[in-house]
């Protein structure tokens, strides 16, 4: 068609040659493109989320901010993306963008990258995503969330459950990893940790424009003397969470797994996202326990025994369902519960008769409550020793039979799907159609 030409969003720093010439060969008709000039990343993520149709996004490497979160965010516009650099490609392999370019580019250099990476807009061809995919071959560990209302003891629970998977008879087969990510991050406080660096924070950050190597993640975590697993440290200040960019962490989770045999996060119960709530600000806000527990393999709802307890870990386990985690691999935990057989009957059978209200007949596939007794917590954490018995074994037991029972969880790739440049605009031209 002869209205057909490559519509192309461009940021660079400032005086880039490139930029400039790629400018002018638009305004001249030197290359069949038009050119939109953005003075910032947060400009072309605008300008994405318009709504019009752009078929590549031309970035400079030197470009500040030029990270994971930015190709994915063109990715999600099906908007290929296209670094010019005199670095080479090297740099940005864990970025998977289209392509990069070495200046200087020449006129044919660029429209040969076009022809191969982007699709003029009104072209409704169908084209296989490009750009290098990070391997996804390799083994990942399990990850497992624990979470619950506040002071309910899901932090303590944790702890006790990494220990139970370190050691003992339900022992993982390789290394067990505690990671604390709560907004309001207490683990350094339990563990006594006299350093509160590196953590969290720290390796997001690493995974914002690369793949870290297992070695250095493990360095990125600490030993527990006597406890058998590592422990990676929360966020410093809850207000942090706003450093945590959702494409970094979620490379960053994956680095862990493949890293650890078995991961235990220490996570809010807070699951709402924009779909909810309308709100993408609270979305990232709750970033890091929606990623866990989307991955979770299990599941440990920690709450307390009584009317209270049992109404809460009842709307928690009905948010998780929600939420989309499989009935089967939700483990109830009650903390410091009855010793008495009568009434651990009771609050289970009552936990049944309320869940089965709230979500119907899913509820009989949800295994039964566990108990675990009251103990001196308290005091082991103190003088960091290993957790009171029986906790540790209890709760890694409960972990082995969900395990033995479901099976590892399925590998879902969460991350953003390419949609071919124009057939947004395709579509729409054909709905237009329809309706006349």
């Amino acid at each position: 068609m002869a209205n057909e030409r490559y519509v192309l969003l461009g940021v660079a720093t400032p005086r880039a040659r490139w930029f400039r010439e790629v400018g002018q060969w638009a305004q001249s008709a030197a290359i069949p493109a038009e050119f939109v000039r953005c003075v910032s990343l947060a400009e072309m993520r605008a300008r994405l989320a318009s709504g019009r149709p752009f078929s590549a996004v031309l970035i400079d490497g030197q470009l500040g901010g030029l990270d994971r979160d930015v190709v994915a965010a063109a990715a999600t516009h099906g908007c290929p993306v296209i670094i010019i650099d005199d670095r080479g490609p090297d740099p940005y392999r864990e970025l998977a963008p289209a392509a990069v370019l070495v200046p200087p580019v020449t006129r044919d250099s660029l429209l040969d990258t076009l022809g191969t990476h982007a699709e003029m807009v009104g072209a409704a061809v169908v084209q296989s995503p490009t750009g290098s995919v990070p391997d996804a071959s390799s083994r990942r560990g399990e990850l497992v969330a624990v979470l619950g209302p506040g002071g309910t003891g899901a932090s303590t629970a944790a702890i006790a459950l990494a220990e139970g998977l370190a050691h003992g008879e339900h022992a993982s087969d390789g290394p067990v990893l505690l990671a604390d990510l709560c907004r309001s991050a207490d683990q350094a406080m339990l563990h006594d940790s006299r350093v509160v660096v590196p953590g969290v924070q720290e390796l997001v950050e690493a995974h914002r424009t690369g793949s870290v190597p297992p070695g250095v993640v493990r360095d990125q975590t600490f030993e527990v003397a006597g406890r058998g697993y590592r422990l990676l440290l929360g966020l410093r200040r809850q207000r942090h969470y706003v450093t945590i960019r959702p494409r970094a962490f979620d490379a960053a989770l994956d680095s862990l797994r493949r890293t650890f045999a078995v991961t235990i996060c220490d996570v809010d119960p807070d699951l709402e996202g924009e779909a909810e709530t309308g709100s993408l600000d609270v979305e990232e806000r709750h970033l890091m326990t929606r990623a866990a527990v989307a991955r979770a393999s299990v599941v440990f709802v920690v709450g307390a025994p009584g009317l209270k307890g049992l109404f809460s870990t009842v709307r928690l386990v009905g948010d998780l369902l929600g939420f989309g985690a499989p009935v089967d691999r939700i483990v109830p935990v009650v903390s410091r519960g009855p010793r008495n057989p009568r009434q651990r009957a009771e609050f289970s059978t009552g936990f049944r008769q309320l869940l089965e209200a709230n979500v119907g007949d899913s509820a009989a596939r949800m295994v039964n409550p566990v108990h675990l007794p009251e103990r001196r917590v308290d005091e082991a954490l103190r003088d960091g020793v290993g957790m009171p018995k029986p906790l540790p074994a209890t709760l890694a037991a409960a972990y082995r039979a969900v395990m033995e029972r479901a099976g590892p969880l399925a590998e879902v790739d969460a991350g953003p799907r390419r949609i071919t440049p124009g057939s947004l605009a395709a579509s729409a031209d054909r709905e237009a159609t329809r309706r006349e």
